[in-house]
């Protein structure tokens, strides 16, 4: 019974097939293990009371050492156990899918995709923590690139009426990083409206490694987003104490020239293998809303699950738009992504992705409490707080703690990076 419920369970797609064939062999393992200790207990039935004393402890200590089906597994699919400090998980951890699996994956029924997407979830995270980060603005404005939605970009600063500042003094941003403490956030991530770390002056990325420094002696993690990095600047960060370093791949390569062309996507590529060559986090993610289908969504899980390490943070954005933006007259007419839309995205991640933080990011603002709990069900477990991300309005700071209150959720720990290999 315990099979054929697993077999009908997952026979869905080729990935659910390789979580049956795994249940099988657990299972098989378990049965030969008993079998042949049952066997030893039996051929040594008939000798002396020693030797049926030393077969019967053989045959304990066999048992002892096998999982019990209803003990161990619990009900849970066997090829999905607990993932613990002691415990090793064999939950599926690829990096070589196709995209016919991603594909089939994503369109799963929406229902049996979060259920699927929980289990997982429940097996590599603890559900009942959700990390608060916060996001300031050290230098915003004056951006060179023209991303059609970002409003920091100089290309129509006139029409959104953003105005270049000054990168921000160490003092400030660390006074900052003390409230975002006080008010439970333990990563701190600093963002700065730069073509790339390369183009400014050495005293400006001096500052930001100073900044960098001030956060993680605060025993916060600290994140940066500073555009283009190359191999030299990278090493820098990781040796002033950088947690991880965010450069989102914004939507799919196909997608990708209908929003940006001051950049490539092979540039954004670069920089994600620079962040790992320096043994920095890599947080990258994409932006629901840029006009994509729902096969560039499927193409964009596919390039993030199939790096060459799973980023460790996976932020999930749904586009606000600006007033003034390219994006924002062109999409007047389109609805913005829906709840559902965003679920099925964030549990396809999860699954795919099984150990990463997958961070519910901007246009947060404009869901219910209803419509993040689903998210959070379906495997978010990271929110930003604070009164905005970069130049957008956020969620309201009591808000965010009543919702925490009633789904009695605990905020995350800061975690010390080991690379993954």
């Amino acid at each position: 019974r315990f099979l054929t419920d697993a077999a009908c369970a997952f026979n869905q797609s080729s990935m659910a097939t390789t979580m049956a064939m795994a249940t099988v062999m657990a299972v098989a393992r378990v049965g030969g293990a008993r079998l042949a200790a049952l066997r030893g207990a039996l051929s040594t039935s008939r000798g002396s009371s020693s030797s049926s004393s030393s077969a019967s402890g053989m045959a304990e200590e066999v048992a002892m050492g096998e999982p019990k089906l209803e003990e161990d597994f619990n009900g849970i699919h066997p090829s999905i156990v607990k993932n613990g400090p002691a415990a090793q998980s064999i939950v599926e951890y690829r990096n070589n899918w196709t995209m016919e699996e991603v594909r089939c994956l994503y369109n799963t029924p929406l229902l049996e995709l979060v259920f699927r997407a929980a289990t997982v979830h429940r097996q590599c995270h603890d559900p009942n923590e959700v990390q608060k980060c916060t996001l300031l603005s050290v230098k915003t404005g004056g951006c060179p690139e023209d991303c059609k939605y970002c409003s920091q970009s100089s290309k129509w600063s006139k029409e959104t009426g953003t105005k270049a500042t000054r990168l921000m003094q160490v003092d400030e941003v660390l006074e900052s990083a003390r409230e975002a403490k006080a008010a439970g956030s333990t990563r701190f991530c600093l963002g700065a409206a730069w073509r790339g770390t390369s183009q400014v002056g050495p005293r400006q990325f001096d500052r930001v490694l100073q900044m960098v420094q001030g956060v993680n002696e605060l025993g916060m993690e600290c994140c940066a987003t500073l555009g283009l990095l190359n191999a030299e600047d990278a090493r820098k960060l990781k040796e002033a104490g950088l947690t991880a370093y965010n450069h989102n791949l914004d939507t799919s390569k196909e997608h990708y020239d209908k929003v940006i062309s001051t950049r490539k996507y092979s540039d954004r590529l670069e920089t994600l293998q620079n962040v790992r060559d320096a043994g920095i986090s890599v947080c990258c993610g994409g932006i629901l809303g840029l006009g994509e289908t729902e096969e560039d969504r499927v193409s964009l899980l596919h390039t993030l699950a199939t790096l060459p390490t799973h980023p460790e943070s996976v932020p999930v954005n749904s586009l606000v738009p600006v007033e003034g933006t390219p994006l924002a007259a062109t999409l007047k007419a389109k609805e913005p992504p829906t709840t559902l839309e965003l679920v099925r995205y964030i549990a396809a991640a999860r699954i795919l992705m099984p150990h990463s933080i997958v961070r519910l990011s901007a246009g947060r603002l404009f869901m219910d409490k209803s419509a993040q709990a689903f998210c959070f069900l379906a495997g978010a477990n990271s929110i930003f707080t604070g009164d905005k991300l970069l130049t957008t309005p956020n969620n309201d700071l009591n808000q965010d703690e009543q919702m925490f209150e009633e789904f009695g959720l605990q905020g995350r720990q800061p975690f010390t990076y080991k690379r993954n290999n």
